[in-house]
C-alpha cells in the first residue's frame, strides 16, 4: 500500500474535504450535534491555511491545560 501525503501542499481542497470526512466518520451530526462542530475545527485545513497536525496539537494543548471555554459545559469539548 502506498502512503499519500495529507499535507496541504500535496492535496487539493476536495482531497482535504474527503480526508476529514473519512477521518471523522459520521459528520452529519445526527447524534447530538457534536460532530458538526468537530468537523468545523478542520475548516482551516480544508482551506489550506493549517496542517491537520497543527490543528490537533492546538486542540490537545487546550484540552490538557484545561483552558477550553469554561462557560459552557457539555459532554463534547467542541
Amino acid at each position: 500500500m502506498e502512503f499519500k501525503s495529507i499535507l496541504t501542499k500535496d492535496t487539493t481542497v476536495e482531497e482535504r474535504k474527503q480526508i476529514v470526512k473519512e477521518s471523522l466518520g459520521n459528520i452529519s451530526a445526527s447524534c447530538d450535534g457534536c460532530m458538526a462542530r468537530l468537523s468545523e475545527m478542520y475548516d482551516e485545513y480544508i482551506e489550506g491555511k493549517k496542517e491537520i497536525r497543527d490543528i490537533n496539537m492546538e486542540f490537545n494543548g487546550h484540552y490538557l491545560r484545561g483552558d477550553m471555554d469554561k462557560g459552557e459545559r457539555r459532554s463534547c469539548p467542541m
